[in-house]
């Protein structure tokens, strides 16, 4: 690649990581308050079976929006490598907010019958592919448009705040709504206005992404070579990369949600009441920024395998004291497992992922790979560990569930050790070629 192309400045910089921020923070939003409404409203309202199945039937709808995300980090990571990493990132964003308010706007099973879940279905799967182009193809626009800078790292983190940023405006907003109506109303409509607020925030977005411009990185290489296929080439070519990277992320995945989604349950379980355990999963989501911060300025300063590899080292040892910390019963205790657990483990080593990904592979199908790897984490990873942890609950209990839980995701946190010492460090790579 030409050194003679112009180096961009700092507020051009801003301006791609400002852009790529968006889809991914409405990615979380949606993440945490779907989730919620999945298992709490969904199920009375979309389907009509006894008590439990409905409930189970509501969070496999949720589920399949996260299953069916490889299928849209190939789908866009081939529009990323062929016509730009913004021309992906604009199409992601109509097609999210369109899913996105069309689930709001999706009638009810009293309402058009069967007709109603199908339409569900539909919808969440179209916001699922959505979701698969965002991470991987966003964090390849900032740190390409970030290539030359000594901050790369910590541009690229960019794309990772929109999780803990995300994670506020979730629990904010849910906590917020549900205080200002009885719980029939929020049952009935008051759901619907989290996914009204989804769709104008991607209006939004859709705005600042389309007076963007594309990575520099990237428009020097479409002058020289685009592949025909670059998002079934990668994955001929670069396969196990793809799964050391995924490997990674997959940690990532049995994290959130052991701290996060089963903790929050675990604590109400032992005894937490009201909001305890939101308000602080609030306060670890606000220190998971502060630790994203201080580990992509430090994979910056020192690389990026050590940030990722203090980050599982952390989780393999903390995943069961995490539970004796809250078996205690204190609010503040609770909170310290919370922070370092969640906020400390997620947001430290997401302060080095972007770039991880982005740097182990070449522009010509960078998109792709790293999306790829970045996705197929979120099935194994994201999707089988409920799955799991689902059967795991049923037979143990609440009070015995969290050994086995914690066991494995030790074993996530293993495989990623293993994983990260198998990859070469990236930190100082040259990302134009």
């Amino acid at each position: 690649m030409s050194e003679g192309a112009a180096t961009p400045t700092v507020s051009q910089i801003y301006k791609v990581a400002l852009a790529s921020i968006i889809g991914s923070v409405i990615e979380q939003y949606d993440f945490l308050v779907t989730g919620v409404i999945a298992a709490t409203v969904w199920g009375g309202i979309f389907f009509k079976l006894p008590g439990l199945a409905a409930v189970a039937a509501a969070i496999g709808v949720y589920g399949l929006g996260i299953i069916i995300r490889p299928i849209g980090a190939f789908i866009f990571g081939h529009i990323a490598d062929r016509r730009g990493r913004k021309d992906a990132m604009v199409y992601a964003l109509v097609l999210m907010g369109a899913s996105t308010l069309l689930i709001g706007l999706t009638p009810t099973y009293d309402s058009i019958g069967v007709i109603a879940p199908v339409l569900l279905i539909v919808f969440r799967f179209l916001q699922g592919i959505s979701f698969g182009a965002e991470f991987g193809t966003a964090s390849t626009w900032v740190v390409e448009q970030a290539a030359r800078s000594k901050y790369r790292a910590f541009w690229g983190a960019w794309v990772g705040f929109a999780i803990p940023i995300g994670l506020l405006l979730g629990f904010g907003s849910v906590i917020f709504i549900k205080s200002l109506m009885t719980a029939d109303s929020f049952n009935t409509w008051g759901w619907r206005i989290f996914f009204i607020i989804g769709f104008l925030v991607a209006i939004v977005g859709l705005v600042i992404r389309t007076r963007t411009m594309d990575s520099f990185v990237f428009e020097q290489h479409k002058a020289q070579m685009i592949l025909k296929y670059p998002a079934s080439q990668v994955w001929r070519e670069m396969p196990l990369t793809i799964l050391r990277t995924s490997l990674v992320n997959a940690m990532f995945g049995g994290a959130f949600f052991l701290y996060f989604v089963f903790g929050t349950g675990y604590m109400k379980a032992v005894g937490f009441t009201g909001n305890e355990p939101e308000v602080i999963g609030l306060i670890a989501a606000g220190f998971m920024l502060l630790f994203m911060i201080i580990g992509s300025l430090l994979a910056d300063y020192i690389n990026r395998r050590t940030i990722l590899l203090i980050a599982a080292i952390v989780l393999l040892i903390f995943a069961l004291p995490y539970f004796y910390l809250v078996n205690t019963g204190s609010v503040l205790l609770a909170t310290v497992a919370e922070v370092v657990g969640f906020g400390f483990v997620f947001g430290f080593g997401y302060g080095a992922i972007p770039t991880f990904y982005t740097e182990n592979f070449p522009t010509r199908y960078r998109a792709s790979g790293a999306s790829a790897g970045y996705q197929v984490a979120q099935v194994y990873g994201g999707g089988l560990i409920p799955i799991v942890a689902g059967q795991i609950l049923r037979i143990y209990g609440v009070h015995q569930a969290y050994i086995y839980i914690g066991l494995l995701v030790m074993l996530y946190a293993v495989l990623a050790i293993v994983a990260i010492l198998r990859t070469p460090e990236t930190k100082g790579a040259n990302l134009e070629n």
